[in-house]
């Protein structure tokens, strides 16, 4: 499975993306594809779907030039139209035994869970993936209470799919994420506050 095949221990980031940095969704993507992220999530809550398909496109180009996954968040019409790798669905999205019969069985689908039994019914359905937490306390979006280190043990002691830990992840916590069974982390602000192949290059170095 290809984020198997991605999330390794020297680049298990998969960065999602965002505007209120000032650069466009296309500009993010180069740079955090120069800097090693070889997962990009296009989450774009604001753009009308027109302009959400011609910035998926734009990054689908940049993505199979850098050999990358896209995944789109939501949209699955535009996960298919631009031949993305995936979708991302939340828990209030189109349930995954439907998103699946849509999507088919070669393309990937992640589903955003924040409980151990939100986790095991993703994997029991068939979900490729599942992002946890927030894992620590984030200011990106208001995603409750921090779940915790502990919590996140417990999820990856009971499923076996990929685990793809979210909320709060630095520089410098990410190499205890991944000790504690998450597969890949999940960073936004993080990686796009100011310089991204600098914020980047500090990641992968923390776990060196």
């Amino acid at each position: 499975m290809i984020l198997k095949r991605l999330f390794t221990k020297t680049a298990p980031l998969y960065l999602l993306t965002g505007t209120h940095t000032g650069l466009t969704h296309t500009q993010i993507t180069r740079q955090a594809l120069s800097a090693g992220i070889k997962v990009i999530q296009l989450r774009e809550k604001r753009m009308s779907k027109k302009d959400i398909y011609k910035m998926a496109l734009a990054m689908r180009a940049l993505t199979t030039e850098h050999k990358a996954a896209l995944i789109i968040n939501d949209h699955i019409d535009i996960a298919l139209a631009v031949n993305a790798d995936g979708v991302h669905l939340g828990q209030e999205d189109m349930p995954l035994i439907e998103a699946r019969r849509i999507m088919g069985g070669k393309k990937i689908i992640g589903i955003s869970t924040h409980t151990l039994a939100q986790a095991q019914k993703a994997e029991d359905e068939g979900a490729d993936y599942i992002g946890f937490g927030p894992v620590f306390h984030t200011g990106t979006k208001d995603a409750g209470r921090p779940r915790g280190l502990k919590a996140l043990q417990k999820v990856r002691e009971q499923i076996s799919i990929p685990i793809v830990a979210i909320g709060g992840i630095t520089s410098g916590n990410i190499r205890e994420v991944l000790m504690s069974g998450a597969d890949a982390a999940a960073i936004v602000s993080g990686i796009l506050k100011g310089d991204i192949r600098r914020n980047t290059k500090d990641y992968l170095s923390a776990l060196e």
